[in-house]
């Protein structure tokens, strides 16, 4: 038999089929990443599996899970993120993947299971690099080819609000809905969409980045806001997250406390901590309001430490309906993400479709 022209190509990770003719295809993966996880061997392909591992990279803490093809988990494990060091931040979620798929049972077979990664930014499809992200050292680094070639297989990276979203309408709070916007209130606050169940980026990687919009219908003495960290005032993440609700009662109050302080002494009868946890859901409602008119989700999922607070699922949906175009009552359920802390880490695993 003739052999073939042979062509020596560089691919990128996410695009492992093409239609070449009269040629056989050698993949070449060649590139310098930063010491210590340099690799030349070719990613495996993956095959149809069921078997899939989730990341959740946060400030903090990396924390991995390996489920079955129910989404039953198989093994669960939790790390410190390393702090301002790139390297080792992909060594650590390597290191990761490789010891759930030990104790899974998931490397006997020699097929590799599918892994997604949430972090806090977004992948520039354009450049392959990450933007947006406020574990700063991650950021204009390739953290999506970094993974796939040092686990010689094709990762997928995600916003964390859009993995919580597409966790809740895989299996959790809004499952079998078709849109479905989730938030993220905590320390800080996004936003995230799944369409049919997967994620919906687009062309500029900013998708659902709710939380960078200003708060709408201002009042006079909420402008122009607080300075926020991406350069603007006003954003909707300054008055409603975690650190919003502490930073709005210092200013109100004179008193310095904590989210959880303030909503303690709001249950123990403080009308100041009261006041400031009212203001915090009229605000969450104008924002959603927002949400509702532009998007008009099928649901809405809370999810983050203050999704935990029992009242706001009895106050917004009359709060939202305040602002809704043309009136009348919410029609659309809002949530408590029924996987809790656990759903981002669910919905990175789920970033590969069944």
């Amino acid at each position: 038999m003739q052999s073939l022209p042979r062509l020596h190509l560089y691919i990128a990770p996410s695009r492992l089929q093409f239609p070449l003719c009269g040629f056989s295809v050698e993949l070449i993966v060649d590139m310098e990443i930063k010491e210590p996880h340099e690799r030349t061997e070719q990613m495996s392909p993956l095959q149809p599996t069921a078997r899939r591992i989730g990341i959740d990279l946060g400030g903090t803490k990396i924390e991995g899970l390996a489920l079955d093809s129910a989404g039953a988990e198989l093994a669960r494990l939790r790390i410190p993120t390393p702090q301002h060091d790139y390297a080792a931040t992909v060594r650590s979620i390597v290191g990761l993947v490789q010891q759930l798929e030990q104790r899974a049972g998931l490397s006997s077979d020699g097929k590799p299971a599918t892994v997604g990664v949430g972090i806090p930014g977004t992948i520039v499809r354009a450049t392959g690099l990450v933007k947006n992200a406020n574990s700063i050292w991650l950021i204009d680094q390739p953290l999506e080819r970094d993974l796939s070639l040092a686990l010689t297989r094709p990762v997928r990276c995600a916003n964390d609000a859009n993995c919580l979203a597409v966790s809740e309408a895989t299996d959790g709070a809004a499952a079998g809905a078709e849109l479905v916007f989730a938030v993220i209130l905590g320390t800080g606050c996004g936003g995230g969409i799944a369409v049919n169940g997967q994620v919906r980026v687009g062309p500029n990687g900013v998708s659902g980045e709710w939380g960078h919009n200003p708060l709408p219908w201002a009042t006079a003495d909420e402008l122009p806001g607080p300075p926020c960290y991406c350069g603007q005032r006003g954003c909707i993440e300054s008055w409603i997250s975690g650190t919003g609700l502490a930073s709005d009662h210092r200013r109100v109050t004179g008193h310095t406390l904590t989210g959880p302080q303030i909503v303690a002494a709001a249950a123990a009868g403080d009308a100041a901590a009261e006041a400031s946890l009212v203001r915090l859901e009229d605000r969450v409602g104008r924002a959603l309001a927002g949400v509702v008119n532009l998007l008009d989700p099928d649901v809405i999922v809370l999810g983050g430490g203050l999704s935990k607070l029992d009242r706001l699922y009895a106050h917004l949906p009359a709060l939202i309906a305040r602002h809704l175009f043309g009136g009348g009552a919410l029609a659309t359920p809002v949530l408590r993400a029924k996987h809790g802390d656990a759903s981002g880490v669910r919905g990175a695993a789920w970033l590969w479709p069944a």
